[in-house]
């Protein structure tokens, strides 16, 4: 039962997760702008989407030291650092920089946007499911 429910829900809460972590990257370039040097980062959301649900998150998660056999282990990341691509500026800066703020305000209301409607749609999955439980 439960793995049919995640099956349900797997691609929308990946995509999701991705949503967040793409904002996280647009944050830290809107509010690295001014750093000298900052090279803006992404990540093709497709790519890494279609990747994370056809691997999963298995092989990706955290090995953590533990001193006790009570603690978590890691959380699953869907991307790591190494893997963010560096943004090919449109206009180069003086000081290096490679952030342009007009395309990094796009990127991030639009991405906003999109975890706004993803958040619509697996409410949506989740009353489906429900009405067929109750019913």
């Amino acid at each position: 039962m439960i793995d049919k429910l995640d099956a349900a829900l797997r691609f929308n809460s990946e995509a999701l997760n991705l949503r967040a972590r793409r904002q996280e990257v647009l944050a830290a370039n809107i509010a690295n702008a001014d750093t000298p040097n900052y090279k803006a980062r992404d990540f093709d959301f497709a790519s890494t989407l279609g990747r994370v649900v056809e691997e999963g998150r298995s092989a990706q998660s955290l090995d953590m030291a533990t001193t006790s056999s009570r603690h978590l282990g890691g959380a699953a990341s869907a991307m790591s650092d190494e893997e963010l691509l560096y943004r090919v500026p449109t206009q180069s800066s003086i000081d290096g920089n490679t952030v342009d703020m007009n395309v990094e305000r796009v990127n991030f209301a639009d991405n906003a946007l999109r975890y706004e409607s993803n958040l619509t749609v697996i409410g949506a999955k989740i009353k489906t499911l429900l009405s067929a439980v109750q019913q």
